[in-house]
């Protein structure tokens, strides 16, 4: 992001012209709409999750348990990518856990990121003991393993779902805790950041007024990527049994079920997985493409 040199320059650029030309830049770019396809395809299984299930996902039918997908030999239309060993419909799973993993990930941004971004700004500006004290607090966080972290949490508190969004937030807030203290070391030195301190504004308003839409697209960046990292933490905490309660589809858990069963039903494993790595994916194409078109070395 190019630092304003005047107040004026402070201001965002906003109107058509700015939307044409992330138009025009999303346009030229095949892997950033690769990644918006399936950043698509995610928040419609998210939004219209139980339109699409063709059962319920946690409905059990053992005359239909280990069904191949609808490609193969043996395979139904109303099991379209098969089922597991409970007879429960896998793509229902899927759908339902998608839900899971996105509400989880997006809200875990949320607090990780409204938590770190009020450090980094606080502590970039006002400095002092206790900014100071704050970034020692930071890297401290940073220095303590997260899977260590998330087993005393989990085995204290038990499973659940917003036990695992205060896990996945502790292991986030640090990364915006350290980026936002660097950008506003760098603009409260700007002109437009001394023209509205002679002004009189107060602290809050040249934080939240100047600087922070000036860094707003860094923090955006950060964002979008972080959704991709939360995804995978948490199917990797509900692989070991640690995510949100058994009964729940989780991409994670559909994994660590269909393991033993990998060599006579592939599919318990693989198709999940790909739920997995194509939203992962997705959602970190999109981050690429945003940090090029904020990156002040990227040209336009």
């Amino acid at each position: 992001m190019i630092a304003p040199q005047s107040s004026e320059s402070s201001l965002p650029e906003t109107g058509p012209s700015k939307s044409r030309r992330l138009v025009r830049l999303f346009l030229r770019n095949p892997g950033a709409i690769i990644g918006a396809l399936f950043v698509l395809f995610t928040l419609l299984a998210t939004l219209f999750g139980p339109l699409l299930e063709p059962h319920a996902a946690t409905a059990i039918n053992l005359n239909h348990a280990l069904v191949p997908p609808v490609f193969e030999h043996g395979g139904s239309a109303a099991y379209p990518l098969g089922s597991d060993y409970l007879g429960r419909n896998l793509f229902g799973m899927i759908v339902s856990g998608t839900r899971i993993s996105v509400d989880l990930a997006v809200l875990a941004v949320i607090c990780s990121m409204a938590v770190g971004t009020l450090i980094g700004l606080y502590s970039g500006y006002a400095g002092g003991w206790l900014g100071n004290l704050l970034m020692r607090l930071t890297d401290l966080q940073m220095a303590f393993p997260f899977i260590l972290m998330a087993l005393t949490l989990m085995a204290i508190s038990g499973p659940g779902l917003w036990k695992v969004v205060v896990v996945l937030a502790l292991s986030g807030w640090t990364d915006y805790a350290r980026i936002v203290r660097s950008q506003t070391l760098q603009q409260r030195h700007m002109l437009y950041v001394n023209a509205a301190q002679a002004s009189g504004a107060s602290r809050a308003r040249v934080i939240f007024r100047h600087i922070l839409p000036n860094i707003s697209d860094s923090v955006i960046v950060l964002a979008t990527m972080n959704i991709a990292v939360n995804i995978l933490l948490e199917a990797g905490l509900a692989f070991l049994g640690l995510g949100i309660s058994p009964s729940t589809p989780s991409w994670g858990s559909m994994v660590a079920d269909g393991r033993n069963y990998i060599e006579t039903a592939w599919w318990l494993t693989v198709f999940p997985g790909f739920a997995i790595f194509f939203s992962v994916m997705g959602f970190n194409l999109l981050g690429d493409w945003l940090r090029d078109v904020n990156d002040p070395s990227h040209g336009h």
